[in-house]
């Protein structure tokens, strides 16, 4: 097949991948809405009512002590793994029931409430809200996380930028192997057709 003809062809093979590019890296430039969607929703702290002593066991990497609406907790890190204890026992704090996970999250809210709106169904340490923003509690660090349409959206955009078109990671990996080998030659039978018509 001839340079100019099979340039076409690559051509229009990379007509999508190549308006997907374009598009999505646009959006990453700009960044519209990256803000609220990648927000880093923290738990509520406040000062401690009293000094606290604590007395570190020997396998304790680090030892945090805060105070939220729900009282004061003990967070270490032992084994390289978060543990939440209660600070006057050091045992294992039992996990938040339904109203005081929803206490604790809507005190996170405060700061973002036309984002985070109101909660509207609980599933274990998961809050969903009526402006479609699903938050995580992980009790163990006592941290959360969120997710909002945005944030899925941004997502989806990032799968399309990076060819991640299907949902088996090894043959999205092909994929996108395949795509910059016929973006590299479609470069280079330009190149080779542009020196041609140079002769």
């Amino acid at each position: 097949m001839k340079s100019r003809k099979l340039h076409k062809l690559i051509g229009l093979i990379l007509v999508l991948p190549m308006l997907g590019w374009t598009f999505t890296g646009l959006v990453f430039f700009i960044k519209p809405g990256y803000q609220g969607a990648y927000e880093q929703l923290s738990v509520k702290t406040y000062p401690l009512s009293g000094p606290i002593t604590i007395i570190p066991q020997d396998n304790w990497q680090e030892v945090r002590v805060v105070k939220t609406v729900l009282g004061e907790h003990l967070i270490v890190k032992a084994n390289n793994k978060s543990q939440h204890l209660d600070p006057t026992t050091l045992l294992a704090m039992p996990e938040p029931t339904t109203l005081q996970l929803e206490t604790l999250i809507n005190d996170a809210f405060t700061d973002n409430q036309a984002r985070y709106g109101d909660i509207i169904s609980t599933d274990g340490l998961t809050a969903k809200t009526n402006t479609g923003v699903e938050v995580v509690l992980n009790w163990s660090s006592l941290r959360l996380s969120q997710q909002g349409q945005d944030t899925q959206l941004i997502n989806l955009l990032y799968q399309v930028h990076y060819l991640q078109w299907t949902p088996f990671k090894e043959l999205n990996q092909v994929v996108g192997i395949f795509g910059l080998i016929l973006l590299i030659s479609l470069t280079v039978l330009g190149v080779r057709i542009y020196l041609k018509q140079r002769v």
